[in-house]
């Protein structure tokens, strides 16, 4: 029982923590709302599990063949920050809780995360801790804690923006968020392109 309880305690740390999956998460449930933002929850999480078991399962061996592969998964994700940094940069902060096709997609969600290197970072430090040797089985119970707790973590996210709404009920509130949202993800951009 303690394995699955350092399991989770790995994966709250991980996933609770800010960085551009979060980010973008509170965003969305204070322009959007929280049911609207589920989509993006569910994509983030299902979208770091994926990459937690492929990891678990060799990909990482696949990375040390090629290790150009890591830099331009850095510069992919680097440039796909910048383009939602923009995206809320330019948002008009109309609060658009009936249009959900507006929110960020499950797609987005889980493209967000296989570009997050946070996430990997996450998926390559956990897989050390936990399953070194590559065993299927820890691998796979892995993978059902963290699904576990990247939802329920991602998810707070959303609802903490979800409480913010009521803060930011008008568009020059919401636009000045979004701002502040978008320089977040522009200065997790900029760290990542430190050497």
């Amino acid at each position: 029982m303690s394995l699955i309880v350092s399991m989770a305690a790995f994966a709250l740390a991980a996933s609770i923590t800010p960085g551009p999956v979060n980010i973008v998460a509170l965003s969305s449930g204070a322009q959007f709302g929280f049911r609207a933002s589920q989509r993006h929850v569910a994509g983030a999480t299902l979208g770091f599990v994926l990459l937690l078991v492929l990891m678990g399962l060799g990909l990482h061996e696949v990375l040390k063949l090629w290790p150009f592969m890591t830099r331009v998964v850095q510069l992919a994700g680097v440039a796909f920050l910048l383009f939602m940094a923009w995206k809320l940069a330019v948002d008009d902060g109309q609060l658009n809780a009936g249009d959900s096709g507006r929110a960020p997609s499950m797609l987005y969600g889980a493209v967000m995360q296989w570009l997050n290197p946070k996430a990997w970072l996450a998926c390559v430090a956990g897989m050390g801790a936990f399953v070194a040797d590559g065993e299927a089985r820890l691998v796979w119970q892995f993978a059902a804690v963290y699904l576990v707790i990247c939802y329920l973590s991602v998810g707070c996210w959303v609802y903490a923006g979800t409480f913010l709404r009521g803060y930011l009920s008008n568009a020059a509130g919401m636009r000045w968020f979004n701002r502040v949202m978008a320089g977040l993800l522009a200065l997790c951009a900029g760290y990542l392109l430190l050497p």
